[in-house]
């Protein structure tokens, strides 16, 4: 079976963020979302997890790292669009990811409002959904998918 082309899986992120009613580019599973930063050197993803999470659940090597929310608490960071532009081309590619999909909806979704014109949600975040024992990373996501990663 051979690799879907960067247009073909750019067309399925556009087809999902349509059948989802979001305004950003488009929503990839962990999979394309890898392919398209291996395959468009433009293309950056963006952790917007807590850096709790980041320091005790684990990291994407080469990810921009911005908290979307600070734990405890789950605080809304009020620099984010700011610090996103210092790290980030605003025409570039932006894949957005956190632990299951929902922070990086609303990053996703902030950045598109701000003119940050290729905004991706990646589906199912770093650790996917819960399986039937409510444990996570066996059920989706960027873990089980058996993308890089790295502990703490």
């Amino acid at each position: 079976m051979s690799l879907p082309t960067i247009d073909a899986l750019l067309e399925r992120a556009r087809q999902r963020a349509r059948a989802l009613n979001v305004p950003y580019a488009g929503a990839l599973d962990p999979a394309d979302a890898w392919s398209l930063l291996q395959h468009d050197p433009a293309a950056r993803l963006v952790d917007v997890r807590s850096r709790a999470e980041w320091e005790f659940v684990g990291r994407v090597p080469g990810a921009i790292e911005i908290e979307w929310k600070s734990w405890p608490g789950m605080v809304p960071n009020a620099a984010f669009l700011d610090t996103l532009a210092s790290k980030a081309d605003k025409a570039a590619p932006l894949l957005f990811l956190c632990r299951s999909g929902g922070r990086s909806h609303d990053a996703a979704m902030a950045a598109t409002t701000a003119g940050f014109g290729a905004c991706y949600n990646v589906l199912q975040g770093f650790e996917g959904d819960r399986d039937e024992d409510a444990h996570r990373n066996t059920v989706g996501g960027w873990r089980a998918a058996g993308l890089p990663w790295s502990q703490g």
